[in-house]
């Protein structure tokens, strides 16, 4: 590749990398996770930049992201994640009622999880998620149906739970 490519994908990734990144650790509620997803994105976008259309760059990353993340949710030996250390629990306000999003969509199957942040996180309508996860537009309507459901019933109890590690 030319210098030329190189600054164009550079200037792409400063656009997008933290956007991807948002979207990976929704799908798969783990930071480092995500940094390894949207980082074997990024290597296969930058593979193919000469080929790939610039508008439709971020488009095949996120369906890079999609794919990778159901991939490595349907591995079993990836499914636990063992830590010597619990999670600290903070002191929360009386006003205050938190609510475990991320933990909630990890309860969720990896197709729906994916529906749910590309449509709602990611703002896409259903004929482009359809198109990223390679499904019919019915299928993903359905997963949007039966994610939300899944959704309302486990966020209808607020748990006292934070971020996993850090915030993008």
């Amino acid at each position: 590749m030319t210098t030329d490519h190189d600054a164009e994908f550079t200037a792409w990734v400063e656009r997008t990398a933290a956007s991807l990144r948002g979207t990976a650790y929704l799908m798969c509620g783990d930071w480092h996770a995500a940094d390894d997803v949207v980082q074997d994105a990024l290597v296969r976008v930058y593979e193919r930049w000469h080929r790939i259309r610039p508008e439709a760059a971020t488009s095949y990353a996120r369906r890079v992201v999609a794919t990778a993340t159901i991939d490595r949710a349907r591995r079993p030996w990836r499914r636990e994640v063992s830590s010597d250390v619990l999670p600290e629990v903070t002191a929360l306000r009386e006003d205050e009622t938190p609510y475990d999003v991320v933990g909630a969509l990890a309860q969720l199957p990896p197709r729906q999880r994916a529906v749910l942040v590309l449509r709602f996180f990611d703002d896409l309508d259903v004929t482009e998620t359809a198109r990223l996860l390679g499904i019919t537009p019915g299928t993903v309507k359905s997963a949007t149906s039966r994610g939300l459901d899944s959704l309302r019933i486990l966020m209808r109890t607020p748990v006292h739970a934070g971020l996993s590690e850090e915030t993008p």
